[in-house]
């Protein structure tokens, strides 16, 4: 068996990072020392903190007066637990043998997803192509993440641990590498680690050659059950994890926002969460739910507790730069009631279907869905109804031989049958540019434009329609060619007009333009 150990140290530092997106930049944030505290005594520190000196152990008092403009946070372990869910959805993606390695110190939270990747070597095209391919599904999530490889999921938890991590790709190398490990990162080696160094036991290596009962009756059975599974001496079953049927993530911010630009920076994180999700079950999103959680003191008779934001798709999507521009098109058109403290996104509309294939040349597919993104994005900017279509309709007179209605991306690129006509040829004649009928001058029997007169190519085109709804038209439709050789669709009249007395020969003549060709 192959095992792949995905170890985040700085998880509990990164978690927290993330409820401070909302009110920056990420580079801002980064370059922001910050710390975690645990009983009044940092437990752990950014680079930046560190660099003023701030350092585990100190007291809170002591890291504001080395550092006044540090942000100082809780530790949470149910925080970093759900910030190191997506890890492990983004893993299942690679093989269904995924489960968390049970954390060093009891009550704090796992900090490493173990992979049991032996079967997905050869899918994958070797370990080399499998790791980058993890790489580049964990690196939206935004995490250092420290890759072992080892014959045993205990080894290779243990060795993800080590600077550097190394490569095992088998048990002989496996147990090589541990011997130099440090003892401490056995469970039971961190909690009797004072004892283990005042007897000179600092590696692994250095239990190995003790008795072993000895060793079980100064630190217990636990210490031998951890090291004879690193070494491969004993079974070491793993309850793999099993993925929710439905999706909600929620992130609290530590300070309020109070622009809908502020909860865009909190949604992302959450989106790349979805995104994780999403890929463990090869399925793509038809619709989400963000929910705005506001401060408890603005909420009144006229503030709900919670503002929620639909996210429709025509075509089911896992794109997380399209859900996040949908999401910026709504929620720039978002007026916030009240400031919000906590995010959640909730997703039970999902589409399971085989990924697109990667295509060299643009196909009819692909442009559909550009098209199908681009409506989206303009109805999520403008609103549904601001968005129509051109639909074509079976009539033969040329006014309304079309509509508008509303776009529905769902619809993008679908054809439509062109409208009826007396004949293809005809229909292949018709310019695609209309306008209304204008009225034309005539002298000696021809039709004038702009004072001059039109020479006849081809027709006439008869049209005769709408006696069912009082829009009569009796029509014979004419090519003709301006002085400038420019061409023209004119139609005249087959109605009787009537004609005062004392017309002039030149005057309206029944002769109309209807459209212009290209």
């Amino acid at each position: 068996m192959l095992w792949i150990a995905l170890h985040l140290p700085l998880l509990s530092l990164e978690s927290f990072a993330a409820t401070l997106a909302a009110s920056g930049s990420e580079a801002h944030e980064a370059e922001r020392p910050n710390a975690l505290l645990e009983a009044h005594r940092i437990v752990s520190a950014n680079a930046a903190a560190q660099a003023l000196g701030v350092k585990t152990g100190l007291k809170r008092a002591t890291a504001l007066a080395l550092a006044p403009q540090i942000v100082l946070g809780q530790a949470d372990a149910e925080r970093d637990a759900l910030t190191l869910l997506p890890i492990a959805h983004a893993a299942l993606a690679f093989t269904p043998g995924v489960s968390l390695q049970p954390p060093l110190q009891p009550g704090s939270a796992a900090d490493t997803v173990l992979l049991e990747v032996q079967a997905s070597l050869r899918y994958f095209g070797g370990l080399e192509r499998l790791l980058q391919a993890i790489d580049a599904a964990l690196r939206p999530l935004g995490h250092f993440v420290q890759v072992a490889c080892a014959a045993t999921a205990q080894g290779a938890a243990i060795l993800s641990r080590v600077e550097p991590p190394p490569q095992c790709l088998d048990l002989a190398a496996t147990r090589l590498a541990l011997q130099a490990a440090p003892v401490w990162l056995l469970g039971p080696g961190k909690e009797h680690w004072e004892a283990l160094q005042g007897m000179g036991l600092r590696t692994l290596d250095d239990l190995l050659v003790l008795p072993r009962a000895g060793l079980a009756r100064r630190f217990g059975e636990r210490l031998l059950v951890e090291l004879d599974r690193a070494f491969g001496r004993r079974p070491d079953p793993r309850e793999p994890i099993v993925l929710p049927p439905s999706f909600e993530s929620r992130l609290e911010l530590f300070a309020r926002a109070d622009t809908t630009e502020q909860v865009l920076h909190g949604a992302a994180r959450l989106l790349e969460r979805l995104i994780a999700w999403l890929s463990a079950q090869h399925a793509f999103v038809r619709r989400f739910r963000l929910l705005m959680h506001h401060e408890a003191r603005w909420q009144s008779d006229r503030t709900p507790e919670a503002s929620a934001l639909e996210i429709a798709l025509a075509e089911p999507s896992r794109d997380s730069a399209h859900l996040l521009v949908l999401l910026r098109e709504q929620l720039a058109r978002l007026r916030l009631p009240a400031p919000t403290l906590e995010l959640r996104i909730q997703v039970e509309d999902i589409s399971r279907r085989p990924p697109p294939n990667g295509e060299l040349f643009a196909t009819a597919r692909s442009e559909h869905e550009g098209l199908t993104r681009l409506i989206e994005r303009l109805q999520a900017r403008l609103g549904p109804g601001q968005v129509q279509r051109l639909v074509a309709i079976e009539d033969h007179r040329p006014e309304r031989a079309s509509a508008w209605c509303e776009a529905r991306a769902s619809e993008a690129g679908s054809k439509r049958s062109p409208p009826a006509s007396p004949s293809s040829s005809a229909a292949a004649a018709r310019p695609v540019w209309l306008q209304a009928a204008e009225p034309l001058l005539e002298r000696a029997a021809r039709p004038l434009l702009d004072g001059r007169p039109l020479q006849l190519l081809a027709g006439p085109e008869r049209i005769e329609a709408g006696w069912w709804d009082a829009g009569l038209a009796g029509r014979d439709y004419f090519i003709a060619a301006t002085a400038e050789g420019a061409l023209v669709w004119i139609f005249r009249e087959r109605l009787p007009l009537s004609r005062s007395a004392g017309e002039e020969e030149e005057g309206t003549s029944g002769w109309f333009l209807q459209g212009r060709f290209g």
